[in-house]
C-alpha cells in the first residue's frame, strides 16, 4: 500500500514504488490517493477525482502498479488503519507492506490506532538523503519495540515534493523529469494548480 495525497503524483513517487518492488520482491503496489489527508493540508482546488486520474495516467505502463480509489470512495479523512483493515480482508493470503516517506515514517506511532497498522503491515520508510538513514534506522528500532515490523530503503530516490511542483506549474516553469509528460498534459488541459 502506497498512500498519499499525490497532489500531483510525480516521478519520485514512481521511483519509490519501483525501489520497494525490487527490494522486497513485491507482486503489486496499490497506489491509494487520499480523499482528505489527515496529516497535512491539501490543495483543495484539485479534486480527489483529478488526483486519482493523474495516478492512473502516471502508472498505466507499470505492470506492478494498480491504482485504488478505496479511500476516495469512503470519503472523509483517510485513516490508514481503516484502509489496511479493508485490504487485509480483500487480500487474505497476502503479506501487506505500507510504504511511507521519511516524515510519515517518523510520526506513524502518533497516527490513529497505530497498533492496528503494526499488526496488519510491515512499515516501510525511505530517507530523503544519506543523513536521514541513521535517523530512520533509530526510529525503526523504536517502532520495533512497540510492535512494528519495519523496512528501510537505503537506495536513493529523486527528492522532489509535490509542493515544489505545484509552484513550478503556477509560475509556468518546466517540470521535465519531475512529472510524466502525460500527467503534465492532464494538468495543463484541466488548468490544475493555476491560481485564478
Amino acid at each position: 500500500m502506497f498512500g498519499g495525497s499525490f497532489n500531483p503524483i510525480h516521478t519520485g513517487h514512481i521511483q519509490l514504488a519501483q525501489a520497494f518492488v525490487k527490494k522486497l520482491s513485491l507482486d503489486r503496489v496499490l497506489i491509494i490517493p487520499t480523499y482528505i489527508p489527515p496529516h497535512k493540508q491539501c490543495d483543495n482546488s484539485v479534486s480527489p477525482q483529478d488526483r486519482l486520474q493523474m495516478c492512473r495516467i502516471a502508472v498505466k505502463d507499470l505492470p506492478f502498479a494498480q491504482v485504488s480509489d478505496i479511500e476516495i470512495q469512503r470519503k472523509g479523512a483517510s485513516y490508514t488503519y481503516l484502509t489496511l483493515q479493508e485490504l487485509a480482508q480483500q487480500y487474505k493470503n497476502d503479506e501487506l507492506f505500507l510504504i511511507t516517506g521519511a516524515d510519515m515514517f517518523m510520526s506513524i506511532q502518533t497516527w490513529k490506532h497505530p497498533e492496528i497498522i503494526f499488526s496488519l503491515a510491515t512499515i516501510c520508510g525511505v530517507p530523503r538523503n544519506n543523513d536521514d538513514i541513521k535517523v530512520l534506522q533509530k526510529q525503526a528500532e523504536y517502532l520495533q519495540t512497540i510492535g512494528a515490523k519495519t523496512e528501510i530503503l537505503d537506495a536513493g530516490v529523486i527528492t522532489v515534493s509535490s509542493t515544489e511542483i505545484r509552484k513550478k506549474i503556477q509560475n509556468g516553469e518546466s517540470t521535465d523529469g519531475l512529472l510524466t509528460n502525460e500527467v503534465r498534459e492532464y494538468i495543463d488541459k484541466n488548468k490544475l494548480y493555476i491560481k485564478s
